[in-house]
């Protein structure tokens, strides 16, 4: 714990630090020594500009159950993606009128309870607009950023990972038309392959059987861990047991509404933080050796090597 306060990492609740020991590898005596290595390497890489904050690398490594060329993998994938696409992943301006008004939507919500009180992070998200409302770009850049905050703030979403609800019931194929493949392979590749946080479980209710196709084009196994369902509320309570729902769904765990209201602080407390992500990224023109292919599978070359405990 030491470590941690001179690292200015958050320390995590007890039951969260035994898992990340248990089954992310993490070793507390060797946080410093791991997070240095990490920076040094970065700061080698001229092509590469990222935060530094103790609290945003560690994720990286927990993520990546410490393979240190893992993570050097995924926080070049990040910035790669976040410069190449910036309307999807790199927000800067959360007081853009659009975003504020996505917000106000409830779309997208992380609920206050987390699985089973010690589990995954639950995310409520729900198609309320009408179509046309607001381009895809919108949709996925407020998803990211929402999770992006979580890096900073949710360690139950760092250590245990993200469960995600959508709710279908009020889509329509005009909402989901502008989703083509392209746009859903690259956000999914970029949960994949770039975010460093474990979407662990996508459970779809409400799930009409044209839109069950969308799913198809993303990889085995990011597909693996789809739950497809229908109308019927008792498939969804053996995924997500009725309490961990929020009121709205006859729940216990939070209203939609409610949340919406508060989150909408959080986007005033890390303004100057989404702001800052104009300064990160990368320039392809600087990168040595190989050009980042974007479009094969973003790539999976490189040694794996473990910050094993001697």
């Amino acid at each position: 714990m030491e470590n941690q306060m001179k690292l200015q990492i958050e320390p995590l609740p007890e039951e969260l630090q035994k898992v990340a020991i248990e089954e992310l590898g993490e070793v507390p005596e060797r946080m410093a020594e791991d997070l240095q290595i990490f920076k040094e390497w970065i700061k080698k890489q001229i092509h590469l500009r990222a935060r530094m904050d103790d609290q945003f690398l560690i994720q990286f490594l927990r993520g990546c159950k410490y393979s240190l060329e893992k993570a050097k993998k995924k926080i070049d994938t990040f910035y790669a993606m976040k410069t190449k696409y910036p309307e999807y992943f790199n927000l800067t301006n959360v007081d853009d009128p659009l975003f504020r008004k996505l917000h106000s939507t409830g779309f997208y919500i992380p609920l206050p309870t987390p699985l089973n009180d010690h589990g995954p992070r639950i995310i409520m998200c729900r198609f309320q607009d009408t179509p046309n409302a607001f381009p895809p770009n919108n949709f996925f850049q407020y998803c990211n950023s929402r999770v992006e905050i979580m890096l900073m703030n949710d360690p139950y979403a760092c250590i245990n990972g993200i469960m995600l609800i959508c709710d279908f019931a009020k889509a329509s194929p005009s909402h989901l038309l502008p989703f083509t493949v392209n746009i859903i392979k690259q956000n999914a590749m970029f949960s994949e392959k770039a975010f460093p946080m474990r979407f662990k479980t996508f459970c779809m209710i409400n799930i009409a059987s044209y839109a069950q196709q969308f799913f198809n084009h993303t990889s085995e196994k990011f597909r693996n861990k789809f739950i497809l369902c229908g109308t019927n509320s008792a498939q969804w309570a053996k995924q997500l047991p009725v309490e961990y729902m929020p009121i709205d769904y006859g729940g216990k765990n939070g209203s939609i509404s409610e949340l919406c209201q508060e989150y909408d602080k959080l986007w005033d407390e890390y303004r100057d933080y989404f702001k800052d992500n104009a300064n990160y990224g990368t320039d392809e023109h600087l990168r040595l050796g190989e050009p980042f292919n974007f479009d094969d599978d973003f790539g999976t070359g490189g040694t794996l090597r473990k910050l094993n405990v001697d």
